[in-house]
């Protein structure tokens, strides 16, 4: 196994220095919101909130799930989701000015629609106060059920993502037993039968002890359920008590899915060590709109 406090030289982090990016950081302080970037220690912070992109977690800090690689703490939540937190939400993107912000959770199982009327809501508000910002959610799997899945969809964000997080080999013994592989990709399926034209996304991690024969395989089968876009990064152990890195891939490792993933037919591939899920996720999004939008993905019903 990989020493996760040793990286190798690749593990380059660009240093916040623009304006714009001191600016999101005083308001994120200000405004009481929470930002995956900032509570992840995400490395791309200072890349994607200088270019106006950031991501903001909603209905509280605990989720109901407990997978081995992430920070998050678990349990059962002792309040709803907050009923403010819709206007609160859009206020705060207001204010921050940014272009495009992905709004994900933590999973919510206790709650009878498992969280998705609060998205919708949240989605809403959103495109209310800031008409011109994009929004992408990255939910949980909502165990695949059709209703909560249309919640989210029918609230029309610009992209839903749902992350299968790793190859289907590795998900029992790193994703809670309650995620699995194959809802993952029914949630991803569903939304497309929903509505067909809406762009979908999932991320993998590697670095957990997978061959690259099974990173090919998952990505074929986020092909199959018509996902457009795909992030692939370095997993990186949040602390000792998580799952270990087996080992650390090289930038021509990542390179090559980049490479294949393209050749599959996936709109835009993001793959480097340094990856997260949300990754330069408005260029990507307005990308994929300039050159045509989602014609790709007309086939996936």
């Amino acid at each position: 196994m990989a020493d996760y406090k040793k990286k190798p030289d690749w593990f380059k982090i660009k240093l916040p220095t623009s304006t714009r990016f001191s600016k999101t950081q005083d308001i994120v302080k200000s405004s009481g919101v929470a930002t995956v970037c900032e509570e992840a220690s995400c490395p791309n912070i200072s890349e994607c909130w200088t270019q106006g992109t950031a991501t903001f977690m909603i209905m509280g800090d605990t989720c109901t799930r407990a997978c081995r690689f992430c920070n998050v703490k678990t349990g059962i939540p002792k309040m709803p989701p907050d009923s403010k937190e819709p206007e609160n939400l859009a206020e705060a993107i207001k204010e921050f000015g940014v272009e495009y912000v992905v709004i994900t959770s933590v999973n919510r199982d206790e709650l009878p629609d498992g969280g998705s009327g609060h998205f919708a809501k949240c989605i809403r508000a959103i495109q209310e106060k800031c008409p011109s910002t994009l929004v992408e959610v990255l939910t949980p799997d909502f165990f695949a059920n059709e209703k909560q899945i249309r919640n989210v969809v029918e609230a029309k964000p610009n992209v839903y993502a749902h992350n299968i997080e790793v190859v289907k080999e590795l998900q029992r013994e790193i994703r809670d037993p309650r995620a699995s592989y194959a809802n993952s990709l029914e949630t991803l399926r569903t939304v497309k039968r929903i509505d067909r034209k809406m762009p979908t996304k999932s991320s993998i991690m590697v670095g957990v002890g997978e061959t690259q024969e099974q990173v090919l395989q998952a990505m074929g089968d986020l092909r199959d359920a018509g996902v457009s876009f795909l992030t692939v990064g370095q997993y990186l152990r949040p602390t000792e008590n998580h799952y270990p890195v087996n080992e650390f891939i090289h930038p021509d490792v990542f390179k090559f899915y980049e490479e294949e993933g393209t050749k599959i037919g996936f709109d835009y591939v993001a793959s480097g060590p340094l990856v997260r899920s949300s990754y330069k996720a408005g260029e990507y999004y307005i990308k994929n709109m300039l050159d045509g939008g989602n014609g790709k993905e007309e086939g996936f019903v």
